[in-house]
């Protein structure tokens, strides 16, 4: 008997069935990879190492996942790898971050830009963070602010990013709040990701550290940093409620970034497809809450459309805070 020639209902589920099976072998994942645009230890790195094990333990990929370190130009270079190389890997996801949107924001990603990616989904929010070496003899942000202000040649902030990225941006954001009208005299200096960041810091070649909390929790677990504000809007839970935040010390200031992926723009439908429900499920996992909650990641819930949508509306706003920050004209 042909499918018309069924009950309607039958018809009908027999016909969601074999469309359900079509979806589920339409793209089948082999040699699966996450690039992480920086070095080992930093967010990027813990974002793909971190989700491609919930992908595995979850059985949602076949095998482990491939993580590969590339570094260079806050991203850039992987950005550009991706677009040039390998626009139509549909076994390859990238680590992304309010990073990425900044400098996509702020054109130092040279001849691309965020439409030549399809973006994944998001699998949390991490609050950024200024720290200290754990021997500092600073105690609050605002002391370190008060030198800052009192001479700027003192203190130097390393990040992860690029001049005019995001971890860049938030002290900028900070030092504003206190009072400090110049802030291009703020010193920063750029490094290949949080990891290499902080290892600056305990070298002692730079004063304080910007970054986001989950790349710099095993250094405050090994008490070689410490942590002067969360810029979150209110103290975050378990064992990262004992970090005040900077608006509790009277600076209004939050910043939250975004983790998340990107694919290749030639990725096929059914693999995009493929990848927005394995993410979600890792989102939606207890396996994902766990690490979560260990990591002092937010909750973001975004796939898909409306991650997309999210990281444009992300790409606007932060091109216009550079431009009123005097980054961009």
């Amino acid at each position: 008997m042909k499918l018309c020639q069924l009950p309607t209902r039958i018809a009908s589920v027999i016909g969601v069935s074999l469309l359900l099976q079509t979806a589920a072998w339409a793209f089948t994942p082999s040699n699966t990879e996450c690039i992480a645009p920086a070095g080992a230890g930093g967010g990027w790195d813990f974002t793909c190492r971190q989700v491609g094990k919930t992908l595995q333990d979850l059985k949602l990929i076949p095998g482990s996942m491939q993580v590969t370190n590339r570094a260079g130009g806050g991203g850039g270079v992987a950005f550009a790898e991706v677009v040039n190389k390998r626009s139509s890997d549909n076994n390859l996801i990238v680590a992304a971050s309010s990073a990425t949107s900044t400098r996509l924001a702020q054109g130092a990603y040279p001849g691309n830009n965020m439409g030549q990616v399809r973006w994944l989904g998001a699998v949390g929010a991490d609050y950024g963070i200024i720290a200290v070496a754990a021997d500092s003899p600073l105690k609050t942000l605002p002391d370190l602010l008060a030198k800052v202000k009192a001479d700027a040649t003192s203190v130097s902030f390393a990040g992860g990013s690029a001049v005019g990225g995001w971890d860049h941006l938030k002290v900028l954001i900070a030092a504003q709040k206190s009072g400090i009208s110049n802030v291009r005299s703020v010193k920063y200096v750029a490094f290949d990701g949080g990891g290499e960041a902080v290892t600056q810091l305990l070298a002692g070649k730079v004063q304080a550290f910007t970054g986001d909390i989950s790349e710099a929790k095993g250094f405050v677990d090994a008490g070689k940093i410490k942590i002067l504000a969360v810029l979150a809007p209110e103290r975050l839970e378990g064992e990262f409620a004992k970090f005040p935040t900077a608006k509790e010390q009277g600076l209004d200031v939050v910043g939250a970034n975004w983790r998340g992926f990107y694919a290749p723009g030639g990725m096929s439908d059914d693999a995009y497809n493929f990848w927005v429900k394995q993410l979600t499920s890792v989102y939606q996992s207890a396996e994902w809450k766990s690490v979560m909650a260990k990591n002092g990641l937010a909750k973001l819930n975004l796939q898909g459309n409306a991650f997309q949508a999210f990281v444009k509306d992300s790409v606007d706003s932060i091109q216009s805070i550079s431009k009123e920050i005097g980054i961009i004209k």
